[in-house]
């Protein structure tokens, strides 16, 4: 449910299909920027009810799914 939760909020945000994101997917190959991110997780956080301190930076949607999972 996470990942695909976050896969859409990717796709929407670059206009892009969700199926060509993976967990290995990182976030500079997808051309997301620390704003980018900023956003998301603001986005994630509003959808899912919950607050996320992001205290490391994190590299592929995989580890942002991992650090969600984590808060729920």
């Amino acid at each position: 449910m996470v990942f695909e939760k976050i896969t859409a909020i990717i796709a929407e945000h670059l206009g892009c299909s969700a199926d060509s994101i993976s967990r290995n997917s990182t976030f500079e190959d997808l051309g997301i920027d620390s704003l980018d991110t900023v956003e998301m997780v603001m986005q994630l956080e509003g959808d899912l009810g919950i607050e996320l301190e992001l205290e490391n930076k994190l590299s592929t949607v995989g580890e942002l799914v991992e650090f969600v999972e984590s808060k729920l």
